[in-house]
């Protein structure tokens, strides 16, 4: 082969790294991470060969046999694409149109999803306010009326997330105590587990401890926001409930027809302990960062943090400017809060600089 072409070409593949973005670590979300090496490597496993799609192959069905080893053997399994999808088809597969669910005005189902549950249930989403994204009974008082009572909505089921937007941890005892209240007012108890591995390490205890015997009825599943790529499973985890979930899920638009895909990623997830590692992780990285802010004049922080998220207060003006090198949300525009989330991949460096870059911000602009 010719020099010449060999350094034209040597030439033109460094022009393009060069004008690749540069990839910095951020705390906006836990979504913007990448996929854990097991992850990938699990996924480069299963790419061989033909196996039945839709469901219907052995590394789909060991994947869920790991889930109901977690959760319980009555546990009924469906694997989807989304955790809106998660969400949304849970509620329809257990909901008429005439019915409603109540949950935090923090909830992911209320904030974040676009109205997809109202639109894809018929169901109306009521709210109740909470300081801290978690829900009491005392809360859900206001909306124990009009049953059977054609005029009103009918209260079906109940939804918490766990862990919560707030970055906040129900206790199994507190799950227990919301379970028992929903199933006395003849309703299901729905958890958001977007993030059910931060609050399980929190907790440190397995994921059915609070969930299937703390009383839930179905679950989002998720593992998506901690190194997966990709992937939710709608749990059922009392008998009977599933009913026709596999049609809602196909008119759903979310039954994948290479289901070995998602299914091996819960194989990485759920094997020697990887989603637990890298929770904790995440975790201490949370909690790293809010001990580097409590250091700094003019910062307060606002939630607990339990889990991989961080809430603080700062002035506008430098989160304007210090948005400019990282990228975070802001949560109330009104009160100068703003969320910042760790991840799996979140380093000590990322922390420490982050802070510092705070820091300086802040005096420069005191």
């Amino acid at each position: 082969m010719p020099v010449q072409f060999i350094l034209t070409k040597l030439r033109s593949l460094k022009s393009e790294q060069m004008s690749e973005p540069a990839l910095k670590r951020g705390f906006a979300s836990d979504n913007n991470s990448g996929v854990h090496p097991a992850v990938m490597k699990e996924l480069l496993r299963v790419n061989r060969g033909h196996v039945t799609g839709y469901g219907d192959d052995p590394f789909t069905e060991r994947a869920r046999d790991l889930i109901r080893k977690e959760l319980g053997d009555d546990t009924e399994v469906f694997f989807v694409f989304t955790g809106t999808g998660a969400n949304v088809l849970g509620l329809a597969g257990v909901m008429q149109s005439w019915n409603s669910v109540i949950t935090a005005h923090t909830a992911h189902i209320e904030t974040d999803e676009c109205g997809a549950p109202e639109k894809f249930t018929g169901c109306k989403v009521l709210t109740v306010d909470t300081p801290d994204g978690k829900i009491t009974p005392e809360m859900l008082v206001k909306h124990m009326h009009g049953f059977d009572f054609e005029h009103h909505s009918q209260p079906r089921v109940i939804s918490v997330s766990q862990a919560t937007e707030m970055g906040t941890v129900y206790s199994p005892d507190e799950v227990r105590e919301l379970a028992d209240y929903t199933h006395e007012h003849g309703l299901l108890l729905h958890m958001d587990g977007a993030r059910l591995a931060n609050a399980a390490v929190t907790l440190g205890v397995p994921f059915r401890t609070f969930t299937t015997d703390a009383g839930v009825d179905i679950l989002s599943f998720g593992g998506t926001k901690n190194g997966m790529m990709y992937g939710e499973a709608v749990c059922f985890l009392r008998p009977g409930l599933s009913g026709g979930f596999k049609y809602i899920r196909k008119q759903g638009m979310q039954l994948a027809s290479k289901m070995r895909f998602i299914a091996a990623q819960y194989i990485a997830y759920l094997s020697n302990g990887l989603w637990k590692e890298c929770a904790a992780h995440s975790n201490r990285m949370a909690r790293e960062l809010q001990k580097k802010l409590r250091e700094i004049n003019g910062i307060k922080i606002t939630q607990k943090v339990e889990a991989n998220g961080v809430f603080l207060i700062m002035p506008q003006r430098v989160a304007a400017l210090l948005s400019r090198e990282y990228f975070f949300y802001p949560w109330n525009e009104q009160l100068s809060e703003y969320r910042l989330m760790t991840s799996w991949d979140t380093t000590s460096d990322d922390v420490s600089q982050f802070a510092e870059r705070l820091k300086v911000i802040l005096y420069e602009n005191d």
